[in-house]
């Protein structure tokens, strides 16, 4: 029988396969453009074959029926791991909503998941910078985005992110985002992280996906740039007197950092 329209359906186990995992593995808003990496496997956290991880999102996610659909929609793309998973997500509109965001950074778009769930909780006037470098993926959501009535909300730039960023900076709009999401290259976290931290507000958030990479931050690899990057920015951010973060075991790990 049909569920709710916004509890979970049963499909959620194919839908979003290996949710705890937002695999951004160097492609989405990097400096190259080039084909991208096989994502790496894991179970996350909570594994996918655990009871206790389906518990969970049938006693918490709240799916819009278009973010369902654009779920599915990405789940047949053969990386469809990249996904920000949808617990993840939907925190992060929450937060958005929380602090009555109007301004926010995307660093990492994939097929816009997470932008449409953040752009359906701004206020008419808000908008999200939604940055990547693959028009083709983007292009998986795009239609979904203005099917939700939100396309007027997201300014898409396909360009390098740092250039984008320096745009921004350049025309003005330091500190006056509310809020970025970072979920691209590994090797440019840190300078993603310092570009939106002079562009974000006092009070703002800043959220870095995959801080866990897997567990490989556990022992970095000396030729491992992206978990090297990962791991320095996780010890930085530790001692960082300019924000209040906290480590969330969520996915493949998010900082939430808040800006002093």
């Amino acid at each position: 029988p049909e569920m709710p329209l916004f509890s979970v359906p049963r499909e959620v186990a194919v839908g979003t396969a290996m949710l705890g995992v937002a695999f951004a593995t160097g492609m989405l808003a990097g400096k190259r453009r080039r084909p991208p990496r096989p994502p790496l496997h894991t179970e996350g956290i909570i594994g996918k074959s655990n009871p206790l991880w389906q518990y969970i999102l049938d006693h918490s996610l709240r799916e819009h029926p278009i973010l369902k659909k654009l779920r599915l929609l990405t789940a047949d793309h053969p990386y469809s791991k990249m996904m920000v998973s949808c617990d993840q997500a939907q925190l992060m509109a929450n937060l958005v909503k929380l602090i009555k965001a109007k301004k926010v950074i995307e660093i990492g778009v994939f097929t816009g998941y997470n932008t449409l769930n953040m752009a359906l909780v701004l206020p008419d006037n808000g908008r999200v910078i939604a940055c990547d470098i693959n028009e083709d993926y983007v292009k998986i959501g795009k239609p979904l985005w203005k099917e939700a009535g939100v396309e007027h909300k997201i300014d898409l730039r396909i360009k390098p992110a740092v250039q984008t960023l320096d745009e921004l900076l350049a025309s003005g709009e330091a500190e006056t985002f509310d809020f970025a999401f970072i979920d691209a290259d590994k090797e440019s976290c840190n300078e993603y992280y310092e570009k939106c931290l002079r562009l974000i507000k006092k009070g703002g958030i800043i959220a870095i996906d995959n801080v866990l990479w897997s567990g490989r931050v556990l022992k970095p690899r000396k030729n491992d740039l992206a978990t090297q990057s990962i791991h320095h920015l996780n010890e930085k951010l530790l001692r960082d007197a300019r924000v209040n973060i906290s480590m969330l075991p969520m996915g493949d790990g998010v900082t939430l950092a808040f800006k002093l």
